[in-house]
């Protein structure tokens, strides 16, 4: 080999390992690929979901009101018209994350005079690359629903500071086109002992406090999720039930519904979805 010829391999491995480093270049997001897409980090890129896991909006029973606050909003940002980023918080499986795909779902199926809503799932893992996110989808003609599903942070996670930014403090704005719903189990999305911390070296202990609600005061709407009652929990089973055509009479359905909750300590809309699946199983039946 030449000398010549080894300036020119060790140059093509200098230019390999510097493109490796490199971030990659945004791939511009096609929304008329499908309704609903997750964020991809690694390729910056939003891959369309061919089929979405998702249930009618007629089968979740028990959060009346902030179901129709939820829809009323993003009907009102479908139509171009102002509305709230909005933190769905509360009781595990009763139905948050649901909500916001049945709602997406709805609003596309009923407003036939607008461009199609589309949803684009980002994982909490992937936040610090919300602001490239962001910026692909300004780009776009469509408008956007950003979902985060179980919104939480670490105590070594600082990506919260900049969400805050993103949502509501910097210089440029939330594009028109993007609405950010979160869902999490808690109100507050800073944890207790982070709260601590920042305690300890404020200079006034109020300042933690605020620290604790700047996040969750960045969403303009708080919808709460509370534990249901015997009684909601047994029109959710019966609702399912109707919905897939399952026979089964009704004291039995109840019976085995409430000996299912309570083997699983607990009822909620989760719960009652996965008594049903058992139930098919059962019958021989299949839920499609």
């Amino acid at each position: 080999m030449t000398e010549n010829s080894i300036i020119l391999y060790k140059l093509d491995q200098l230019i390999a390992i510097l493109s490796r480093m490199a971030p990659p270049t945004p791939i511009p997001i096609e929304g008329k690929k499908a309704d609903c897409f997750i964020w991809n980090p690694n390729r910056f890129s939003a891959d369309p979901v061919e089929k979405v896991n998702r249930i009618d909006i007629s089968l979740i029973s028990g959060v009346d009101n902030v179901r129709d606050i939820l829809l009323r909003n993003t009907r009102c940002f479908a139509k171009g018209l102002p509305a709230n980023n909005a933190l769905l918080w509360g009781a595990r499986g009763m139905g948050k994350s649901s909500l916001i795909k049945a709602t997406q779902a709805l609003i596309n199926k009923q407003e036939k005079n607008i461009l199609s809503l589309k949803l684009v799932e980002i994982h909490r893992e992937d936040i610090h690359t919300l602001p490239i996110l962001i910026n692909e989808l300004k780009k776009n003609k469509y408008r956007f629903i950003l979902f985060c599903d179980d919104l939480s942070f670490e105590c070594e996670d600082t990506s919260y500071k900049s969400l805050k930014t993103i949502l509501d403090g910097s210089i440029e704005g939330f594009p028109s086109n993007v609405l950010f719903y979160a869902t999490s189990n808690r109100k507050h999305l800073i944890p207790q002992d982070m709260i601590e911390n920042e305690r300890s070296t404020a200079i006034s202990p109020s300042e933690a406090i605020e620290e604790k609600n700047s996040l969750s005061d960045r969403f303009g709407l708080w919808l709460g999720f509370h534990p249901c009652s015997q009684n909601d929990y047994l029109i959710m089973v019966e609702n399912y039930a109707r919905y897939y055509h399952l026979r089964e009479q009704i004291e039995k359905l109840h019976k085995d519904a409430l000996e299912w909750a309570a083997t699983r300590g607990c009822r909620s809309g989760r719960v009652a979805w996965q008594f049903i699946q058992d139930m098919a199983g059962r019958l021989g039946e299949n839920l499609d």
